[in-house]
């Protein structure tokens, strides 16, 4: 990895380690990008591995061949204050997953089920386009079905689902995974689709502290998150599942509306992270790497 990449990963991480990485839904500023935001190819690249799942239902034919992805406003979904960030995105994504290989990807344990499968769609390229202008619609080359759950577990120890698609994936790479477990303060990026929005990248963020099955961080991360890559920043291999974690929005009486949760002095839990190697075990079970 290049040195302006790394550097921009890093960017204001080590602030953050002598902080102490105090949990909170938004760690200070809001360190989430849109991919065209984003200064460094690389990584730019890798959240093209990234899918949006969406329910059938929302994501209809066109007569263009392609699909059409209607929503509501981020802001009209949530009742939000006006002034929150991406309020007018739009926001489609009930969960994140990202691309494993083959016609395989991952998500969290708790996003998908077998029972579930047939109503899901997985979308590429749900993001804002370069002229900031909205992803109302999906070519019909990155839009997919759930055709299988071939390995899922769902407690509070792991977190994790892999879906067969219903074809191999065509122009989008497999995300490297990571053979290495975390240490506290290892730097992190997340990309994914928070409170449904189109994707965005989130670094600036490390590893809290470490347990058995999962780790705990200080991901700037909401509600569609989950199922998002988490990455090591210095090695953009992917080191977890993001899962769970704070509040992600209060009330705020004063003006009506409802705005994003800002925890201050240690008073939030952290967002916890199924570690990645549950799901190369579940690769390995099911024959993927003899493929």
């Amino acid at each position: 990895m290049t040195k302006s990449v790394l550097a921009w990963l890093l960017l204001g991480t080590s602030t953050a380690l002598a902080a102490g990485y105090q949990p909170k839904v938004i760690y200070g500023n809001d360190d989430r990008y849109d991919v065209n935001e984003v200064p460094v190819s690389l990584v730019r690249e890798v959240a093209d591995s990234t899918l949006a799942m969406i329910r059938v239902s929302g994501v209809q034919p066109n007569a263009q061949g392609g699909f059409d992805i209607p929503s509501r406003s981020y802001g009209e979904q949530g009742r939000l204050c006006r002034d929150e960030r991406f309020f007018d995105q739009p926001a489609a994504a009930s969960c994140s997953a990202f691309y494993l290989g083959a016609d395989l990807i991952a998500t969290a344990g708790h996003c998908i089920q077998e029972s579930t499968c047939a109503r899901e769609a997985f979308v590429f390229g749900y993001r804002m386009g370069n002229d900031g202008s909205a992803p109302m619609t999906a070519s019909a080359n990155d839009v997919y079905r759930c055709k299988a759950v071939v390995a899922r577990e769902f407690t509070r120890a792991q977190d994790y689902a892999i879906v067969q698609l219903d074809r191999p994936v065509v122009g989008h790479r497999p995300l490297a995974l990571s053979r290495k477990g975390v240490q506290a303060n290892d730097p992190l990026v997340v990309i994914g689709h928070p409170a449904g929005l189109p994707t965005k990248v989130a670094p600036n963020a490390g590893v809290r502290r470490v347990m058995p099955e999962y780790f705990v961080a200080n991901l700037d991360t909401y509600g569609g998150n989950s199922g998002s890559a988490v990455f090591d920043a210095r090695t953009l291999e992917v080191v977890g599942i993001l899962v769970r974690g704070e509040r992600d929005f209060v009330y705020d009486s004063a003006r009506s509306c409802t705005m994003s949760n800002r925890c201050q002095d240690g008073a939030c839990r952290g967002e916890d992270v199924t570690h990645i190697k549950y799901v190369g075990e579940a690769l390995e079970r099911i024959g993927f790497f003899r493929r």
